[in-house]
């Protein structure tokens, strides 16, 4: 009895003296001692974990594992701190289409012509994103085989940092009582939960309309055990060959901006090397270390560690397709913060601002089109002001590949995701168009939208927008079917490439190796839930407790 009750009192007091020690050395974001340009890195570096990303599921991996071993991140891009442009929530289209190259944003066009871009940046897709924060379904959790209560808890720990509840102003609330009128139902209130019907969500922008990212998560860091090099790109992955057992991840090599390489290595045999560097960079990194299809790395003159089919298949991207609506009256700058969810297979958002009306409408109205002079005058006068409402599949069951474009890492791959290739996706997007027309001709939205210009010009606006470089058809303007096909756009929540049971174990340790892991989107084999951030954050986070339980 005495020997128990010693055993249990000791567990309780170092549990506090953990917490203490956690609280008293963690850090304030952007002021974090261990943040630090890759150039001032020694050529070799010994760690227990190394990451390889910095991105929305890297920094909650990484914060977690820190309390109890040492962790060294890799993000090829840079601070979000301090740039306005990720900041301010008014900066969103600024952020996401700078081209420049040290953007945050790394622009490329899929084989299918659709505009697209991945993160170049510390917190990854959530320092770019419309900053929406909503759960995965709970069918989503059990068909992934997670534990439910450290779900639970580790969406709870995201959401304790950087998870706010949105102002809900006048456009987004017409939007909402559109949804509802449209028969989007129930009404299930502000919620993070993957509820049908209509719901406002979380977001990542504060009260100020300030974005906060993945990169909080290092305040939960611990300082003494954590290393962030900024501008550190990882070239490959070296392994150890040794007869005919598994081959061993030993390290990476890196390059730093200056061109110099280094050299990071695991401490021991406990140690790992985990990717997390997104959907195209993980599959990218794997092929170009030499695991991937065989004949496609020997076209690039790449050593072959182990032919891996599976790696770079099952590419997915949920279509996008909007309608822009200019208003008649003044709207409030808005990224996502109501989302229809339809029992049907699609997700409904809107965003509002004269960010979003110059974007999406100044070129098309440039040029000519089948409009009345009346309807194109008001349209013209209302180009600075109105908003969007998109509709996302969920999924999709549709699927692609990416192939490398060359052995260059900064090169993004070929990715082909063909869009829209199932029929079921297809007939989401006609049934996801037909709910945004109605909510549009609903009468909670008329205050937003000029009486005198029907939702026909509002689609011929959308047809003639160079929205993408994919031909058009003649009947695009009449047949839904052809709009969705079209003007499909992508949402940013491209995913897989190296699915759990293909690439992966359960336990996201690459299948045929050692001393590897992959924790991020290419594992999905479906987006989780409306938008997948929040369910990318607290799978770094879910992973990271695991490790550190067996660890």
């Amino acid at each position: 009895m005495g020997l128990r009750w010693w055993r249990n009192f000791c567990a309780v007091l170092a549990g506090v003296i953990l917490f203490f020690h956690g609280f008293c050395y963690s850090e304030k974001a952007p002021n974090y001692s261990f943040l630090q340009e890759a150039r001032h890195a020694p050529p070799d570096l010994y760690y227990d974990y190394i990451i390889v990303g910095g991105g929305t599921a890297g920094c909650a991996l990484a914060a977690t594992l820190s309390q109890n071993a040492t962790v060294l991140v890799l993000e090829r891009g840079g601070s979000p701190y301090g740039n306005p442009k990720i900041t301010n929530l008014d900066s969103f289209f600024a952020n996401i289409l700078d081209n420049s190259p040290l953007s945050p944003s790394q622009f490329f066009i899929s084989e299918d012509g659709v505009f697209n871009t991945r993160a170049r940046v510390l917190g990854g897709g959530t320092a770019l994103n419309a900053g929406f924060y909503s759960r995965a379904s709970s069918d989503y959790v059990r068909s992934a085989g997670w534990e439910e209560r450290l779900v639970e808890e580790s969406y709870e720990w995201v959401e304790k940092k950087l998870v706010f509840r949105p102002p809900m102003l006048q456009w987004q609330s017409a939007v909402r009582d559109g949804l509802l009128e449209a028969g989007v139902l129930p009404y299930n209130g502000f919620s993070y939960d993957h509820l049908y019907g209509t719901k406002v969500g979380g977001t990542i922008f504060d009260h100020q309309n300030h974005r906060h990212t993945a990169a909080d998560l290092l305040e939960y860091a611990n300082p003494r055990n954590i290393l962030v090099l900024l501008h550190a790109t990882v070239e490959k992955i070296e392994f150890r060959l040794q007869g005919g057992s598994k081959p061993v991840a030993m390290g990476v090599i890196f390059k730093d901006k200056a061109g110099n390489r280094h050299s990071a290595y695991r401490k021991d045999s406990k140690s790992e090397i985990i990717l997390s560097a997104g959907a195209i960079g993980s599959p990218q990194l794997l092929m170009l270390s030499g695991i991937g299809p065989e004949a496609h790395l020997k076209a690039h003159g790449i050593p072959i560690i182990l032919d891996q089919p599976m790696v770079g298949q099952g590419m997915a991207d949920n279509p996008m397709n909007a309608l822009p609506i200019p208003s008649p009256r003044p709207v409030e700058n808005s990224l996502i913060q109501v989302v229809g969810i339809t029992t049907f297979g699609s997700f409904i958002e809107a965003a509002s601002g004269s960010d979003i009306i110059r974007s999406w409408l100044r070129r098309p109205l440039e040029q000519s089109f089948n409009a009345s002079e009346k309807a194109m005058k008001a349209v013209m006068t209302a180009a600075v002001r109105g908003g969007v409402i998109l509709e996302k599949i969920d999924g999709p069951i549709s699927t692609g590949h990416l192939n490398l474009r060359s052995t260059d890492p900064e090169d993004t791959p070929y990715v082909t995701f063909n869009y829209f290739k199932e029929p079921e996706d297809l007939r989401r997007c006609v049934d996801g168009m037909r709910t945004i027309i109605e909510v549009i001709n609903s009468k909670s939205f008329s205050d937003f939208r000029f009486p005198d210009i029907p939702v026909q010009v509002l689609i011929d606006l959308m047809v003639n927008a160079p929205v993408n470089l994919r031909p058009r058809h003649v009947s695009a303007a009449i047949s839904l079917e052809h709009f969705c096909i079209d003007t499909v756009m992508t949402i940013w929540h491209y995913h897989g490439g190296c699915h759990v049971g293909r690439v992966v174990e359960p336990d996201y340790r690459v299948i045929g190796v050692d001393g590897l892991r992959i924790v991020d989107g290419s594992t999905f084999n479906g987006s989780p839930g409306t938008n997948p951030q929040a369910t990318v954050m607290m799978l770094g986070r879910y992973v990271g407790e695991k490790i550190l339980g067996q660890r």
